[in-house]
């Protein structure tokens, strides 16, 4: 394990199960921005909107999956769902079934989210527990390290500003740790910002999520310069329906103001190996 990780542990719950660590080596591979054209851009993943929480009825038993495991109804598993979602905008349908994803079927796509969570916090070697045995959250870099142990991504490259941020939604979706503040379990509405819901910043941060940043839904420039709070994403969760049919919105604003507990990473293919 590097000595000079920097490691942010929160509490892991049902919904919530995401560590920030960051890599000093990190920095080395970003894409910084130079004042290239920036403009609106969409990912869909392949996979129908996955469901960390009620697993039960779902009809996934983790105690199938795994020997000597009990049968639960939720994990902190956000990190492997959210890369589950990115995998399947990067690989065709076809390329997924070989690696044992079923983009067509949400409880199978959700299985193998499960596995690839087994396979994070075993690369998130500074964990003192893996999953099966405990949920024990994990992190983006280490569902992304995961992901190039399968050998179903080719490297990965990191953001460390809303600029870089949107450089990389330029050629592909993106992996967001952040905070999570009691009070984004609520939004106003299904369409609004999380940046709209009153006084959340007085509301406690009562874990750490992945979710995986799929468009940048407008883009707004002033002489050059970003405008954030009129500079939107939008962000699929793993919590079902919840939001807007399992998405939800922010500003650059909100995420400038959340930035120290945020890390942004990209899972990426060679183009030669690129089979969307």
């Amino acid at each position: 394990m590097p000595p000079d990780l920097d490691i942010t542990q929160y509490d892991v719950r049902p919904a919530l199960g995401r560590h920030r660590v960051l890599d000093p080596r990190s920095l080395a591979y970003r894409r910084p921005y130079t004042g290239e054209t920036i403009r609106t851009v969409e990912w869909a993943p392949r996979v129908p909107v996955l469901d960390q929480q009620h697993l039960l009825a779902q009809g996934i038993r983790t105690s199938e999956l795994f020997d000597g495991v009990d049968d639960v109804d939720a994990l902190g598993s956000c990190t492997a769902n959210a890369a589950t979602a990115c995998l399947s905008v990067l690989l065709s349908h076809e390329a997924c079934m070989v690696a044992g994803l079923d983009t067509t079927d949400a409880v199978a796509a959700e299985r193998f989210a499960i596995a690839l969570y087994a396979d994070a916090t075993t690369a998130d070697e500074w964990l003192d527990y893996t999953w099966p045995s405990a949920d024990c959250g994990s992190s983006g870099l280490g569902v992304t390290k995961a992901l190039r142990r399968r050998g179903l991504i080719d490297q990965y490259g990191h953001a460390t500003t809303a600029e870089e941020l949107c450089v990389l939604l330029q050629t592909g979706p993106v992996l967001m740790g952040m905070e999570w503040h009691d009070a984004f379990f609520s939004p106003v509405s299904s369409l609004a910002l999380l940046d709209e819901i009153p006084d959340w910043r007085k509301s406690p941060v009562v874990g750490g999520h992945e979710v995986l940043i799929t468009a940048l839904e407008s883009v707004a420039q002033v002489e050059g310069e970003f405008s954030y709070e009129h500079t939107i994403l939008r962000c699929r969760n793993s919590w079902g329906s919840w939001g807007d049919n399992g998405s939800f919105r922010l500003s650059l604003a909100l995420l400038q103001e959340l930035r120290s507990g945020i890390d942004l990473i990209q899972p990426r293919l060679d183009f030669s190996r690129t089979l969307s």
